[in-house]
Protein backbone atom coordinates (compact mmCIF):
# COMPACT_ATOMS: atom_id res chain seq x y z
CA UNK A 1 0.00 0.00 0.00
CA UNK A 2 0.75 3.72 -0.24
CA UNK A 3 1.15 5.83 2.61
CA UNK A 4 2.68 8.75 4.43
CA UNK A 5 4.04 8.93 7.81
CA UNK A 6 5.59 10.59 10.10
CA UNK A 7 6.53 10.10 14.47
CA UNK A 8 7.51 12.56 17.10
CA UNK A 9 8.47 12.32 20.49
CA UNK A 10 9.09 15.00 23.15
CA UNK A 11 10.03 15.15 26.64
CA UNK A 12 6.77 17.70 27.85
CA UNK A 13 7.26 20.34 29.94
CA UNK A 14 7.36 18.75 33.78
CA UNK A 15 9.60 15.44 32.55
CA UNK A 16 13.47 15.72 32.94
CA UNK A 17 13.90 12.11 30.62
CA UNK A 18 11.85 11.08 28.88
CA UNK A 19 10.39 7.32 28.62
CA UNK A 20 8.69 7.26 25.49
CA UNK A 21 10.19 5.26 22.35
CA UNK A 22 8.86 4.58 18.94
CA UNK A 23 9.99 3.41 15.28
CA UNK A 24 8.90 3.78 11.92
CA UNK A 25 9.64 1.31 9.59
CA UNK A 26 11.85 2.92 6.66
CA UNK A 27 9.41 0.97 4.27
CA UNK A 28 6.21 1.70 6.13
CA UNK A 29 5.88 -1.83 7.13
CA UNK A 30 5.44 -1.45 10.85
CA UNK A 31 4.96 1.40 13.87
CA UNK A 32 5.74 0.92 16.95
CA UNK A 33 5.33 3.14 20.18
CA UNK A 34 6.03 2.35 23.90
CA UNK A 35 6.04 4.48 26.78
CA UNK A 36 7.52 2.91 29.58
CA UNK A 37 7.29 3.30 33.65
CA UNK A 38 9.46 2.74 37.08
CA UNK A 39 12.10 5.35 37.38
CA UNK A 40 14.38 7.43 35.10
CA UNK A 41 16.43 5.21 34.17
CA UNK A 42 14.14 1.84 34.37
CA UNK A 43 11.26 3.18 32.19
CA UNK A 44 13.38 4.76 29.80
CA UNK A 45 15.51 1.23 29.17
CA UNK A 46 11.70 -0.77 29.04
CA UNK A 47 10.42 1.29 26.31
CA UNK A 48 13.99 1.01 24.25
CA UNK A 49 13.83 -2.59 25.07
CA UNK A 50 10.36 -3.23 23.96
CA UNK A 51 10.28 -1.24 20.74
CA UNK A 52 14.22 -2.78 19.90
CA UNK A 53 13.06 -6.29 20.21
CA UNK A 54 9.78 -5.79 18.73
CA UNK A 55 11.62 -4.08 15.45
CA UNK A 56 14.12 -6.98 15.29
CA UNK A 57 11.44 -9.66 15.34
CA UNK A 58 9.41 -8.56 12.62
CA UNK A 59 12.31 -7.43 10.70
CA UNK A 60 14.28 -11.12 11.00
CA UNK A 61 10.57 -13.07 10.20
CA UNK A 62 8.67 -11.03 7.80
CA UNK A 63 8.92 -13.19 5.61
CA UNK A 64 8.39 -16.46 7.51
CA UNK A 65 5.21 -18.77 7.28
CA UNK A 66 4.11 -17.28 10.62
CA UNK A 67 0.78 -15.67 10.11
CA UNK A 68 0.55 -12.01 10.89
CA UNK A 69 -1.33 -12.35 14.54
CA UNK A 70 1.89 -14.58 15.62
CA UNK A 71 3.73 -12.94 14.33
CA UNK A 72 2.83 -10.17 16.51
CA UNK A 73 2.48 -12.29 19.55
CA UNK A 74 5.35 -13.64 19.86
CA UNK A 75 7.38 -10.23 19.16
CA UNK A 76 5.43 -8.89 22.32
CA UNK A 77 5.89 -12.14 24.32
CA UNK A 78 10.27 -11.87 22.80
CA UNK A 79 10.00 -8.30 24.21
CA UNK A 80 8.45 -9.14 27.34
CA UNK A 81 10.96 -11.94 28.70
CA UNK A 82 14.24 -9.43 27.41
CA UNK A 83 12.54 -7.02 30.12
CA UNK A 84 11.67 -9.73 32.79
CA UNK A 85 15.50 -10.93 32.12
CA UNK A 86 16.91 -7.06 32.56
CA UNK A 87 15.14 -6.61 35.37
CA UNK A 88 16.69 -9.47 37.07
CA UNK A 89 20.39 -8.71 35.85
CA UNK A 90 19.58 -4.87 36.92
CA UNK A 91 17.24 -5.34 40.61
CA UNK A 92 17.40 -1.03 40.84
CA UNK A 93 14.83 -1.43 37.51
CA UNK A 94 12.90 -4.53 38.91
CA UNK A 95 9.62 -2.63 38.48
CA UNK A 96 10.19 -1.38 34.98
CA UNK A 97 7.38 -1.51 32.71
CA UNK A 98 6.18 -0.03 29.25
CA UNK A 99 2.90 -0.35 27.28
CA UNK A 100 3.29 -0.58 23.51
CA UNK A 101 1.12 -0.12 20.22
CA UNK A 102 1.99 -1.59 16.96
CA UNK A 103 0.77 -1.16 13.60
CA UNK A 104 1.90 -3.88 11.05
CA UNK A 105 0.93 -4.09 7.26
CA UNK A 106 1.60 -7.47 5.47
CA UNK A 107 0.46 -9.26 3.14
CA UNK A 108 -2.25 -6.97 2.11
CA UNK A 109 -3.77 -6.88 5.99
CA UNK A 110 -3.17 -4.01 8.72
CA UNK A 111 -3.43 -5.21 12.03
CA UNK A 112 -2.72 -4.08 15.30
CA UNK A 113 -1.01 -5.01 18.66
CA UNK A 114 -1.37 -3.70 21.48
CA UNK A 115 -0.74 -3.64 25.62
CA UNK A 116 -1.53 -0.81 28.08
CA UNK A 117 -2.81 2.59 27.39
CA UNK A 118 -0.66 3.51 24.49
CA UNK A 119 -3.64 4.28 21.75
CA UNK A 120 -4.38 3.40 17.86
CA UNK A 121 -6.91 5.76 16.58
CA UNK A 122 -8.72 6.17 13.23
CA UNK A 123 -9.68 9.30 11.33
CA UNK A 124 -11.98 8.53 8.46
CA UNK A 125 -14.19 11.20 7.53
CA UNK A 126 -14.82 13.33 10.13
CA UNK A 127 -15.10 10.76 12.79
CA UNK A 128 -12.38 9.76 14.96
CA UNK A 129 -12.72 6.45 16.63
CA UNK A 130 -10.09 5.01 19.13
CA UNK A 131 -9.39 1.15 17.60
CA UNK A 132 -7.45 0.02 21.23
CA UNK A 133 -8.62 -0.60 24.59
CA UNK A 134 -6.88 0.91 27.50
CA UNK A 135 -5.58 -1.95 29.60
CA UNK A 136 -5.98 0.10 32.69
CA UNK A 137 -8.65 -0.02 36.33
CA UNK A 138 -10.55 3.03 34.38
CA UNK A 139 -11.38 1.50 31.17
CA UNK A 140 -12.37 -1.13 32.99
CA UNK A 141 -14.88 -0.16 35.28
CA UNK A 142 -15.88 2.38 32.63
CA UNK A 143 -16.89 -0.94 31.18
CA UNK A 144 -18.67 -2.31 33.74
CA UNK A 145 -20.65 0.98 34.26
CA UNK A 146 -18.94 2.21 37.41
CA UNK A 147 -16.98 5.51 36.11
CA UNK A 148 -18.33 7.62 33.22
CA UNK A 149 -15.68 8.45 31.08
CA UNK A 150 -15.74 12.11 32.69
CA UNK A 151 -15.13 10.81 36.37
CA UNK A 152 -12.34 8.47 34.14
CA UNK A 153 -10.25 11.49 32.60
CA UNK A 154 -9.79 12.49 36.54
CA UNK A 155 -9.77 9.50 38.77
CA UNK A 156 -6.66 8.97 40.56
CA UNK A 157 -6.42 5.72 39.54
CA UNK A 158 -6.23 6.17 35.80
CA UNK A 159 -2.49 5.46 35.31
CA UNK A 160 -3.18 2.25 36.89
CA UNK A 161 -2.33 -0.59 33.95
CA UNK A 162 -3.69 -4.06 34.32
CA UNK A 163 -1.35 -5.32 31.99
CA UNK A 164 2.47 -4.37 30.46
CA UNK A 165 5.33 -5.13 29.00
CA UNK A 166 7.85 -6.72 32.33
CA UNK A 167 5.34 -8.94 33.64
CA UNK A 168 6.31 -12.57 34.07
CA UNK A 169 2.56 -13.79 34.23
CA UNK A 170 2.09 -12.06 30.98
CA UNK A 171 0.80 -14.81 28.23
CA UNK A 172 -1.84 -13.32 26.47
CA UNK A 173 -1.19 -10.25 23.96
CA UNK A 174 -4.22 -8.23 22.33
CA UNK A 175 -3.80 -8.63 18.44
CA UNK A 176 -6.26 -7.70 15.50
CA UNK A 177 -7.25 -6.76 11.84
CA UNK A 178 -7.46 -3.32 11.49
CA UNK A 179 -10.13 -1.90 8.66
CA UNK A 180 -8.48 0.74 6.53
CA UNK A 181 -9.81 2.53 3.99
CA UNK A 182 -8.26 5.29 1.62
CA UNK A 183 -8.01 8.62 3.10
CA UNK A 184 -8.14 7.32 6.45
CA UNK A 185 -5.70 8.56 9.04
CA UNK A 186 -4.46 6.36 11.77
CA UNK A 187 -2.59 8.03 15.05
CA UNK A 188 -0.18 6.09 17.39
CA UNK A 189 0.10 7.94 20.77
CA UNK A 190 1.52 7.59 24.26
CA UNK A 191 -0.67 8.99 26.79
CA UNK A 192 1.08 12.10 27.36
CA UNK A 193 -1.35 12.79 24.32
CA UNK A 194 -4.58 11.31 25.50
CA UNK A 195 -3.94 12.69 28.84
CA UNK A 196 -4.04 16.47 28.33
CA UNK A 197 -6.33 16.41 24.69
CA UNK A 198 -9.61 14.82 24.36
CA UNK A 199 -11.11 12.96 21.30
CA UNK A 200 -12.49 15.94 19.93
CA UNK A 201 -9.15 18.29 19.67
CA UNK A 202 -7.00 15.42 18.53
CA UNK A 203 -9.64 14.82 15.56
CA UNK A 204 -9.59 18.51 15.36
CA UNK A 205 -5.61 19.07 14.22
CA UNK A 206 -5.72 15.87 12.40
CA UNK A 207 -8.90 16.46 10.00
CA UNK A 208 -7.53 20.48 9.74
CA UNK A 209 -3.70 19.79 9.24
CA UNK A 210 -3.20 17.97 6.14
CA UNK A 211 0.70 17.52 6.04
CA UNK A 212 1.51 14.69 8.27
CA UNK A 213 4.90 16.19 10.00
CA UNK A 214 2.64 19.60 10.54
CA UNK A 215 -0.34 17.96 12.11
CA UNK A 216 1.62 15.40 14.30
CA UNK A 217 3.97 18.60 15.64
CA UNK A 218 0.52 20.30 16.26
CA UNK A 219 -0.53 18.01 18.74
CA UNK A 220 2.39 17.92 20.47
CA UNK A 221 2.03 21.40 21.11
CA UNK A 222 -1.40 21.43 22.03
CA UNK A 223 -0.79 18.73 24.26
CA UNK A 224 1.81 20.36 25.81
CA UNK A 225 -0.13 24.31 25.72
CA UNK A 226 -2.50 21.96 28.19
CA UNK A 227 0.13 21.23 30.46
CA UNK A 228 2.50 18.90 29.37
CA UNK A 229 2.61 16.73 32.05
CA UNK A 230 4.22 13.39 30.76
CA UNK A 231 6.20 12.43 27.48
CA UNK A 232 4.19 12.78 24.53
CA UNK A 233 5.00 10.37 21.39
CA UNK A 234 2.96 10.57 18.28
CA UNK A 235 3.05 8.74 14.82
CA UNK A 236 0.63 9.75 11.91
CA UNK A 237 0.05 7.41 9.06
CA UNK A 238 -1.82 8.92 6.05
CA UNK A 239 -3.38 6.08 4.15
CA UNK A 240 -3.55 6.83 0.15
CA UNK A 241 -6.91 7.21 -1.65
CA UNK A 242 -5.66 4.07 -3.58
CA UNK A 243 -6.48 -0.01 -3.05
CA UNK A 244 -4.11 -1.37 0.05
CA UNK A 245 -2.29 -3.85 -2.43
CA UNK A 246 -1.54 -1.96 -5.46
CA UNK A 247 1.13 0.49 -4.48
CA UNK A 248 4.32 0.36 -2.98
CA UNK A 249 5.14 2.54 0.18
CA UNK A 250 6.57 5.90 0.51
CA UNK A 251 7.78 7.95 3.43
CA UNK A 252 6.78 11.53 3.52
Amino acid sequence: MKCLFTGITDPGLLRSVNQDAYYIDPNGRFFIVADGMGGHAGGQEASLIATKMIQNYLDSHWTSDEDSRTLLERAFLIANRAIVQDQSRHPERSDMGTTAVVVMFRNGQPWCAHIGDSRLYRLRGAKLEQITEDHTWVARAMKVGDLTPDQARVHPWRHILSKCLGREDLRQIDVQPIDVQGSDRLLLCSDGLTEELSDHLIAFHLKSIRACDKAAAALVNAAKDKGGRDNITVIIVAIDSQPLSDLPTTSP
